[in-house]
């Protein structure tokens, strides 16, 4: 019962904060006398001011977060790349100011969103906008492609997607004609007990649920990783023997394309 409590707070809290409100602003209005007495303290010592900007969650913040799904799989993809040098790297739908951002820092990159993106910002980025759901286009190819934490919103129109219930498998099987023979293929999203649509901001899937979405036999895991629901990041397990006792984990996992 506790679990399920807390599980529906982080849920809720979540649906609050991408309607445009943060419950964290609310519990910090405790700061506030703080916040006025140093303003005063800071007048007090000559100094001027010419806003008043009340940042109060952060007194009580820690120096940064180095925890949850985007931190750990950003970091530990990009640096796959980085170890593994390939020829050519396609993204598809990755956050750019996160993954694509560390990539880029090395290598160039490719990025393909279904959202336009008019401001580039670095020439090492860049982008084409493409529906992955879409059979009939030919997408390109290369040995190394990724999607992190972009398949489970396909089809549910969040991002102006059509409506497919469907959405995913059929981006994913996109995803596997991009991939070249002996090229690698890392992709991630949100894992839990089962296989659920919270709709209309993402789905949970299953760990093993992945194994389902295509026919195709071309494709080996090589290698899963996954973020626990504290945030923590467990490395190179066995999906297939790991005890993945997660509600809202994140899947990090590597697929290697055969050449058959």
């Amino acid at each position: 019962m506790k679990h399920t409590i807390s599980r529906a707070l982080r849920s809720t809290a979540r649906a609050l904060k991408d309607l445009g409100f943060n419950p964290l602003a609310v519990t910090s209005l405790r700061y506030s006398p703080k916040y006025f007495r140093q303003s005063r303290e800071f007048k007090s010592l000559g100094g001027r001011i010419t806003h008043l900007y009340p940042i109060l969650s952060d007194y009580e913040a820690q120096a940064g977060s180095a925890s949850g799904h985007y931190f750990h799989q950003d970091l530990l993809v990009a640096s796959f790349i980085h170890d593994t040098n390939p020829t050519r790297h396609i993204d598809v739908g990755s956050r750019v100011d996160g993954f694509v951002a560390h990539v880029a820092a090395f290598r160039p990159i490719e990025v393909l969103d279904i959202r336009p993106l008019t401001d580039i910002g670095h020439r090492n980025i860049s982008f084409v906008q493409a529906d992955l759901m879409n059979g009939s286009t030919a997408f390109p190819t290369a040995d190394s492609i990724s999607c992190l934490h972009a398949i489970e919103h396909f089809g549910l129109g969040r991002y102006g997607d059509p409506i497919d219930p469907n959405g995913y498998k059929k981006g994913f099987e996109n995803l596997l004609r991009m991939v070249q023979p002996n090229g690698t293929l890392y992709i991630s999203f949100p894992i839990g007990k089962q296989n659920e649509v919270h709709f209309n901001a993402h789905r949970v899937f299953h760990p093993l649920d992945i194994f389902s979405w295509s026919a195709d036999k071309s494709i080996e895991l090589k290698r899963f990783d996954y973020v626990d629901d504290k945030g923590d990041i467990h490395k190179n397990v066995d999906l297939f023997k790991h005890d993945i006792n997660v509600s809202y984990g994140c899947g990090i996992y590597s697929f290697t394309k055969l050449k058959l």
